[in-house]
């Protein structure tokens, strides 16, 4: 059954009170001392209730009535047992919304408190909500680097090594998004402080996160540029290894019949390196990807503390924009009906003592060097150099018409040419065989010269079709003309 359909309709009540980080704390609390308990039965009710009622003082918690929580079976209740936001009656919430079970227990006459599977996922996200991120070994460039160097030194290269690498990598990328994300947020916090402390305040919240944490770490003990180039040498090296093995499993194959026990473990094992090298592709690309968000994280580190130290100085400097008294004298001119008056009082009262100018010789603008430059065509170029670079890209052939046909002349039999496993000796076998079959096909005007009948492999390892071209005749006559 869909573990989904086994949630209570009442369950989702939680999301919705105003006790809800209470109630979490509470779950979490009696989730982590149940599995403390050394006996096979599990908490009672009594037991649940000093729980909530320890967290409660230890927390200070304080209750808010709701009107999630008040239905007539819980003002019930809550007449018998108690008021509201005792643990007894919190208790009994969480046992009536389908967040804990209790079950009576015939031996020791006493109902025991036990967690269905699906509450079992929600509390262990809210463990993982209220406390620190413990994924910092994990998710590390050390720990990828320790994955390819077993699997390396592995004998029986076992490719869940390999899976657990890519997992981690993923990870990581992810995990440097986050902090990239986070460091966006702090921007954004950063250009709305309008004074000294409030900087400040931004500046300790950012150095105390766990980002930073786990960015320090990045930078030191597990350094992404200290692993960066022993990592890419172990991919290198894996690469190599599954090559040779590769040419030995071929070897294999060839030298055995189809159906031998040596030809069918040689198809699994090339099978089973195929699947670890396309593995170590994956990890080599997310590495690459990794490697790109590590160095925008440390130029977004780098923006960060200059744009804070900006902020500072304009503070200090200019002071905050609600006493800055530019605002005050544009927002007086805009309202004065004669500014021109207010401005030249303002240069009587400050003794200017040179004229007013909007741009001077130490403003950031500079003047423009406002002679003309002369105009100067380019050079056209004579036609004997452009016919000269066009033919440059005239493509050249690669085998002329008398070694096609002395190919073609070496496999024909019987009048037909075809193609066997001995053809092909080597890549420029295949070529010919392709060009062959480009200048027929090309040129047998509705005539069926050419045939492919299914796949041949030669004993290098070559994979190629089975090709047979008829009417000899109309070929030898496509070759000399």
């Amino acid at each position: 059954m869909i573990l989904k359909k086994t949630i209570p309709k009442e369950f989702y009540k939680l999301f919705r009170t105003r006790n809800m980080d209470a109630y979490m704390m509470f779950l979490v609390s009696i989730y982590d001392e149940n599995n403390e308990v050394y006996t096979a039965l599990g908490l009672t009710i009594e037991d649940g209730q000093a729980i909530i009622a320890e967290v409660i003082n230890r927390m200070q918690i304080e209750w808010m009535e709701d009107s999630e929580e008040t239905t007539a079976d819980s003002m019930t209740e809550n007449t018998v047992l108690g008021a509201s936001g005792t643990p007894s009656a919190i208790l009994n919430t969480l046992i009536r919304w389908g967040w804990i079970k209790s079950d009576y227990d015939e031996q020791l006459n006493t109902y025991i408190l036990s967690f269905p599977e699906y509450s079992q996922l929600y509390v262990e996200l809210f463990m993982k909500l209220q406390s620190e991120d413990d994924s910092r070994e994990r998710e590390s460039i050390l720990s990828i680097y320790s994955a390819l160097f077993t699997y390396q030194a592995d004998q029986e290269k076992n490719n869940d090594i390999l899976k657990s690498a890519l997992v981690t990598s993923k990870n990581l990328e992810t995990l440097l998004s986050n902090m990239q994300h986070g460091m966006r947020t702090y921007f954004d916090v950063l250009s709305r402080s309008r004074n000294f402390i409030e900087i400040q305040k931004v500046l300790v919240d950012e150095i105390n996160n766990s980002d930073s944490e786990r960015y320090a770490i990045l930078t030191t003990t597990d350094s992404f540029y200290h692993y960066k180039e022993s990592v890419k040498e172990l991919i290198s090296q894996i690469l190599s290894q599954h090559d040779q093995k590769k040419s030995e499993l071929l070897k294999v194959r060839h030298s055995s019949e189809s159906s031998s026990p040596e030809y069918i473990r040689a198809k699994k094992a090339m099978q089973y390196s195929d699947e670890a090298v396309e593995l170590i592709y994956k990890i080599e690309r997310q590495f690459d990807l990794i490697e790109r968000k590590y160095n925008k994280l440390v130029e977004q580190k780098a923006v960060f503390a200059k744009r804070a130290l900006a902020r500072i100085r304009y503070i200090f400097q200019e002071g905050a924009a609600e006493e800055d008294s530019v605002f005050h004298l544009i927002r007086l001119l805009e309202k004065s009906k004669d500014p021109q008056m207010l401005l030249d009082e303002l240069g009587a009262r400050i003794r200017l003592t040179a004229p007013f100018k909007r741009f001077d010789d130490n403003s950031i603008y500079k003047r423009h060097d406002s002679s003309e430059t002369l105009f100067e065509p380019l050079a056209a170029l004579s036609a004997q150099q452009d016919r000269t670079e066009i033919t440059d890209f005239v493509p050249k052939p690669r085998y002329t018409k008398k070694e096609l046909q002395s190919f073609f002349d070496c496999n024909v039999k019987d009048g037909v040419f075809q193609t066997t496993a001995d053809t092909v000796q080597s890549v420029e076998d295949l070529e010919k065989i392709l060009f062959l079959w480009q200048e027929v096909t090309g040129r047998q005007s509705g005539q069926e010269l050419v045939v492919l009948e299914g796949e041949l492999e030669s004993r290098d390892g070559f994979t190629f079709s089975a090709l047979r071209i008829t009417k000899e005749e109309a070929f030898d006559d496509e070759i000399h003309g």
